[in-house]
């Protein structure tokens, strides 16, 4: 019988893999897109909302939830899954991005990182195994260790000396959770900034440890987007070939094909549901502006080639009155369909890598998304 964190290889298309991925609540099928519910939530929508769009696995985060409604809370109501109504996977983010945005709030040391809370200003100390403990009691699928994100205009020495942290942070977490010591999966995190000799010494550091994935983090946080790409180009086929590869934070349609040409397996990206809030959506026919007075009268849906509840049902002239309204309801519809769009564009690579046409596919998306 497999056990949780069993992956397979299905198909390739040159670098491109598509896979499966065993959790102890249910497979995830790669490459995936994952929404983000960061405080046990994905904004606007609702467990059922959520399966009907297709996603797999969600996010939550650690930071957040340690602070509200805290993590012992969780834990004595079941956990993550039963407390927020989800059945599935659940990937929990271990903090160290959401540090990294109050630099002027924490202080790093080699025990960890000190922060002021963003809600209070109450002072808290995250440790490797303050991380991993948080993590177990939350009850998700796949943790992720403690690391530090360097900003992405780092130079080498920064970079170097972050990469190094980080690396000692990930064993302590390892010590802290041993392989095989329960159904949770504990992935490493590459860093390193936009220098490629630092990456690969920061992979060849955590496959010494161990893991049961391995994510790029450090990426979409300031730095080119060429610089982004290459380091992409360069460490994505470099990650081990029997474990799952995670882009963390990464990105438009366009970041998430070339991720997935380069061979990564999982991404996440606040863009869907954030830009869907905003009035922006995506389509098969590019990104939509759903305020322009231009649709004031458009009784068409907003995506033809679209199934989602929202494609389904109503006009592009309901959904623009809705965001000029204000209306919560707007939030809801918007988000649905941003969901869906990025989770059919990962189910799209899938198809395309299992016919040996993942080049074509992404062509065809980018000639509606540029960039």
């Amino acid at each position: 019988m497999e056990r949780p964190g069993t992956f397979t290889i299905l198909a390739r298309d040159g670098h491109a893999r598509r896979g499966r991925l065993l959790t102890a609540h249910g497979a995830v099928q790669t490459p995936i897109f994952m929404p983000v519910g960061t405080v046990g939530s994905v904004k606007a929508v609702c467990p059922q909302d959520l399966r009907e769009v297709g996603a797999q696995i969600i996010l939550g985060n650690t930071y957040h939830l340690y602070l509200r409604p805290g993590d012992e809370l969780v834990a004595r109501r079941g956990g993550l899954h039963r407390f927020m109504r989800w059945d599935g996977p659940i990937l929990t983010d271990s903090g160290g991005f959401q540090v990294f945005s109050l630099s002027d709030l924490r202080r790093l040391g080699e025990e960890g990182v000190e922060f002021r809370s963003h809600l209070d200003g109450s002072r808290h100390l995250f440790t490797p195994e303050k991380v991993v403990s948080i993590q177990r009691n939350l009850g998700s699928d796949v943790m992720m260790v403690l690391d530090e994100c360097p900003p992405g205009g780092s130079d080498h020495d920064y970079a170097a000396a972050s990469l190094g942290l980080t690396t000692r942070w990930a064993r302590r977490c390892r010590e802290a959770y041993p392989a095989g010591s329960g159904d949770q999966l504990l992935f490493g995190i590459v860093q390193g900034g936009i220098f490629e000799d630092l990456r690969e010494e920061s992979l060849a550091q955590l496959r010494d440890i161990g893991f049961e994935g391995y994510a790029l983090g450090g990426l979409s946080v300031g730095e080119a987007k060429e610089d982004m790409y290459r380091i992409m180009a360069h460490m994505g086929p470099r990650l081990p070939e029997d474990r799952p590869r995670y882009l963390m934070g990464v990105g438009t349609p366009m970041d998430i094909l070339t991720g997935i040409e380069h061979g990564i397996d999982m991404f996440d990206c606040v863009l869907p549901t954030r830009n869907a809030r905003n009035g922006t959506l995506y389509t098969s026919l590019g990104k939509v502006n759903i305020k322009r007075a231009e649709f004031r009268e458009d009784d068409a849906p907003l995506d033809p080639a679209c199934s989602c509840y929202t494609c389904r049902t109503f006009s592009r002239a309901y959904l623009r009155h809705l965001y000029m309204a204000k209306e919560i309801l707007s939030f809801r519809l918007n988000t649905i369909h941003n969901l869906r769009y990025f989770l059919d564009l990962a189910a799209g690579a899938r198809t395309a890598i299992e016919a040996g046409t993942y080049q074509a596919f992404k062509a065809r998306v980018a000639a509606v998304y540029p960039e």
